[in-house]
């Protein structure tokens, strides 16, 4: 799969255009090989977790979020990345298939504080939302954080604050206009 992919990227790399995320079998190739990393190619595997999985509901984000969630609650382990590290990876998957995982850990001892974290910053939590809510309402103070986090909109004021002026260059298409005209 690491070969497989470093051709692909050295081919994007001609054409000046930036590598594919990985597919849903990539992702499930690169989820095995986090369990037992080939030696030296650790950062690579890492990397590509984090940062070359499409976040959401694509098909590679469920088989990622899946494997971080296994990770999280113990059901697998990897000498690359502990429960508290899949739980912040699973925070950085935007909504979507990372939600469940993350709100079932609002109730754990020893991650909920760190799952709560991650769902302040996430606002595409669809039906996890009544999840959330009867946990609030069960005494669970993480999840009672996470609603007043959303309620206070701290999603948008931890942002960073846009800057004064914003520069940007306009393409101007004459006539219909669809994604085809923006593809290298």
């Amino acid at each position: 799969m690491l070969e497989e992919y470093r051709r692909h990227v050295a081919e994007r790399a001609q054409q000046g255009i930036v590598p594919l995320p990985l597919s849903p079998a990539e992702t499930k190739s690169l989820t095995e090989l986090l369990l037992a990393p080939p030696a030296g190619e650790e950062e690579l595997l890492l990397d590509l977790l984090g940062e070359r999985v499409p976040p959401g509901v694509d098909a590679a984000a469920y088989v990622k979020a899946e494997f971080l969630g296994k990770i999280a609650r113990g059901e697998l382990s990897s000498p690359l990345v502990s429960k508290e590290r899949a739980v912040e990876l699973l925070g950085t998957m935007l909504g979507g298939y990372n939600v469940a995982p993350l709100v079932g850990l609002l109730e754990d001892a020893g991650l909920g504080e760190l799952a709560a974290t991650q769902l302040e910053g996430i606002l595409l939590v669809a039906d996890a939302f009544d999840k959330v809510v009867a946990l609030a309402k069960g005494g669970n103070d993480n999840a009672k954080r996470v609603l007043q986090s959303w309620a206070d909109g701290e999603w948008f004021s931890r942002r960073p604050t846009l800057p004064e002026t914003i520069t940007l260059t306009v393409f101007k298409v004459s006539g219909e206009t669809n994604t085809d005209d923006l593809s290298p």
